[in-house]
């Protein structure tokens, strides 16, 4: 075996679970195929429940130095309705980090930990033995395997690939897609994060680091189809049906200029999904995906990485019941801390794409606003890790 574990994929779920391994004293492999920094389709946002593990990971004074602002109040924009709420009380405040930033902030400390980071590097196949796995990379000097007890994967589920843990591809009119840009002299209050119900989709708004503004939103594939244009951009269209559809998201851009092109991703499968299968552990949306709408995305990631890399403590990597029994500890921790929030993600984001019907709702939060706050509780913003 030339490491303990390799983990394919180098994102915040991938990097957490390797600063957990290797400071376990674990000899660890991380793949990233992508070169960073490099944006990415997300919400951007960090809750206050993930500072404990930020903190864990010996990242935390660096993501203070580097956030936006704390973010205090959540707001509804839908239509001409806006409505503001406190966010749920904690021991602190959750803040923004765009992806350009954080996902190196996070490799770095890997590397500081004794990760081998293999950057650019893309795994192109595995295959299981008794032992554990055997992964055959490609790099820049060519192709090698590497062979593990333990194999990660944490590549996300809307990457495509040979791997027997992606997605194929896939297309239909109803899938969603997600979308991302970045603003610059946005009038967005600082300690505001909204949540915007339009036709055929939700999104959501955060202020990051260096002044910026991150809006993500996710939208129906007919949907933005039937929005365009001909000649026009798929994210010209979108930003256009979202100032068309909420007065929040006119005022906020009023005067701000886009930084950068929108991003695009998805389909977007929000899903529960095995968290250890076949002998392989998953972290990050492919153990399971919430709707990007309770802007939990990067909190869920980072806290499954280090949930699995606790599972793992203590394990010996060379049995292959051990491995078993750490899938079961881990998949059994992971549904406790998520499965709550998938099921209430997967009612909110149906209510937020359909404004029409989501308006007595809607009256029902601008009457109590307490009713945001409720929810942001229900999408474990404020639940301690396991």
């Amino acid at each position: 075996m030339t490491h303990d574990a390799i983990i394919i994929g180098g994102g915040p779920g991938g990097a957490s679970t390797a600063i957990g391994l290797a400071r376990a004293g674990r000899r660890v492999a991380l793949i990233e195929r992508a070169a960073f920094p490099r944006r990415k389709v997300c919400g951007e946002f960090i809750s206050s429940a993930s500072r404990p593990v930020l903190d864990a990971l010996g990242v935390g004074e660096d993501w203070d130095a580097a956030a936006g602002p704390e973010i205090r109040r959540l707001a509804l924009f839908m239509g001409a309705r806006v409505v503001t709420a406190p966010m749920p009380a904690s021991g602190g405040a959750g803040r923004g980090l765009g992806r350009d930033v954080l996902d190196g902030l996070l490799l770095d400390q890997a590397r500081h930990c004794g990760v081998e980071v293999l950057q650019p590097c893309r795994a192109t196949g595995f295959e299981r033995h008794a032992a554990g796995h055997e992964v055959t990379i490609e790099t820049t000097q060519g192709s090698t395997t590497l062979a593990a007890p333990i194999l990660v994967a944490a590549h996300g589920s809307w990457d495509r690939g040979p791997l027997p843990t992606q997605a194929p591809k896939s297309h239909a009119p109803r899938d969603l897609l997600g979308f991302k840009a970045h603003f610059l002299e946005s009038g967005l209050d600082p300690e505001l994060m909204p949540l915007l119900s339009f036709p055929g989709g939700y999104g959501g708004m955060v202020r990051v680091d260096g002044g910026r503004v991150s809006i993500s939103c996710c939208i129906r594939r007919d949907v933005l189809k039937g929005l365009r244009q001909r000649g026009e951009t798929a994210g010209d269209a979108l930003e256009a049906h979202l100032a068309r559809s909420c007065r929040g998201v006119r005022e906020a851009l009023d005067g701000a200029r886009r930084e950068g092109p929108w991003l695009a991703a998805g389909p977007i499968r929000p899903a529960l999904r095995p968290c250890y299968a076949d002998g392989v552990f998953r972290v990050g949306n492919l153990a399971g995906e919430a709707h990007p709408v309770i802007a939990e995305g990067i909190s869920m990631a980072i806290q499954s990485g280090w949930l699995l890399s606790r599972a793992l403590d203590g394990c010996d990597p060379s049995m292959a019941e051990a491995r078993d029994r750490a899938g079961a500890r881990y998949q059994a921790a992971w549904r406790r801390q998520f499965s709550t929030r998938i099921r209430a993600a997967n009612a909110f984001a149906h209510l937020a794409m359909r404004p029409a019907r989501f308006a007595g709702l809607g009256g029902l939060i601008a009457a109590m606003p307490g009713t945001l706050t409720l929810g942001a509780r229900l999408s474990g913003k404020v639940k301690p890790v396991c």
